[in-house]
């Protein structure tokens, strides 16, 4: 963004509602308090003060204070609640801030022995800074409207010489107004080129309101805030599911896509597949080779076959599992048969079914299954 751009939107940003009240309602007193207290404890002393000198009860007045932070001093000001109208008190409900006008002005940067004059109408205020960190003389007089400038001027004389001596007088011509910051944890206000920067944390004390109105509005500003961050949670929940959606939508798009071309190359797989398969059962011919006569040789060998024991049938199943039918007229050498040809190296197992018995011969079929490693082709 360019720098004409920002200044632009930089402009365009509100002001916060702030009223202003007349300086001449008001009543001032300094104060001492514990500069170390709490928020809480610095209002509590700043009321038990007020209601030391104040001629009326605190539910009868609008007051506020200011205390500058490293200070042992509080700025006290209070006004007759009846001085106001109602009229005038509807329309500070949507204020961010009512003060009189000379409070708008304490946040500015003034060096020591400093007085500062504000003209507002038939208004004269002075504020006069001894070290530069809080006034500690406020003086407010009011003209008639036809009173003459000469005699204004008399006025404005007793007041310079009231404050005492001033090694600076800065005088304005127009009562504070507040501007837009940038910073959104000050209250700017400009009258001519006296520029006063007020914290947002004080407001609730430099406010006049009735205190327990602006209690109520702090809860209101607590509760709002939770639903504005409960509301932003949920938009970006909201958000978080379009672009799931959105990204499902578009899975099922690719899918399809990835689906069509597996289908379109399906028959050329099926091709390879069959080679494939072709390829293996020719290795597995040229490798794999059926060895009958080295399954019979194993089996029939003297030191593992009785003599009595003569062979009927022999099969192969497979290319390592021979069945053999046998007969003998020995029925015991049946159970040594077995043991025999599971003690071989290359037998794996050995399983006897079918044994029959009759005029002193018996017949049994064995199913021999041989380790594939342990056969070896015989020597040509």
């Amino acid at each position: 963004m360019s720098p004409s751009s920002f200044d632009f939107f930089k402009r365009a940003a509100p002001a916060p509602a702030v009223v202003l009240l007349p300086d001449a309602l008001f009543f001032v007193r300094n104060v001492s308090v514990a500069d170390v207290a709490t928020p809480a404890d610095l209002a509590a002393q700043a009321e038990l003060a007020l209601e030391g000198f104040a001629p009326f009860p605190l539910t009868q007045l609008y007051y506020g204070f200011y205390h500058p932070p490293g200070t042992s001093l509080a700025l006290l000001y209070a006004a007759y609640r009846k001085r106001f109208t109602s009229e005038q008190t509807a329309a500070w409900a949507g204020a961010n801030l009512v003060i009189p006008s000379f409070v708008a002005l304490l946040g500015g940067e003034v060096k020591p022995a400093t007085t500062l004059l504000l003209s507002t109408g038939d208004d004269l205020t002075l504020l006069h800074w001894t070290d530069g960190r809080a006034p500690e003389k406020i003086s407010t007089h009011t003209f008639a409207p036809d009173t003459p400038e000469e005699e204004r001027v008399k006025v404005r004389d007793e007041l310079l010489r009231s404050a005492g001596e001033s090694r600076k007088v800065i005088a304005l011509s127009s009562a504070p107004a507040p501007e837009p910051s940038e910073d959104e944890d000050k209250f700017v206000f400009r009258s001519g080129d006296f520029v006063s920067r007020l914290p947002v944390a004080l407001a609730d004390q430099l406010d006049v309101r009735d205190k327990a109105e602006l209690a109520h509005r702090r809860q209101q500003r607590a509760r709002d805030l939770v639903l504005w961050r409960v509301f932003l949670g949920c938009a970006a929940m909201i958000a978080l599911c379009l672009i799931g959606e959105f990204a499902l939508v578009g899975g099922k798009f690719w899918q399809k896509a990835r689906l069509a071309i597996v289908e379109a190359q399906a028959p050329g797989v099926a091709k390879i597949d069959a080679a494939n398969k072709l390829v293996d059962s020719i290795g597995a011919r040229s490798t794999d080779r059926l060895m009958p006569f080295e399954m019979i040789a194993l089996v029939s060998a003297k030191n593992v076959m009785p003599a009595s024991v003569q062979f009927t049938r022999v099969t192969t199943s497979g290319n390592y599992t021979l069945e053999i039918e046998a007969q003998t007229n020995s029925p015991g050498d049946v159970g040594g048969y077995q043991t025999a040809l599971s003690g071989l190296p290359a037998c794996d197992k050995v399983e006897v079914s079918d044994q029959r018995t009759r005029d002193g011969v018996s017949t049994f079929k064995f199913v021999v299954t041989f380790k594939p490693e342990a056969l070896k082709p015989a020597a040509t």
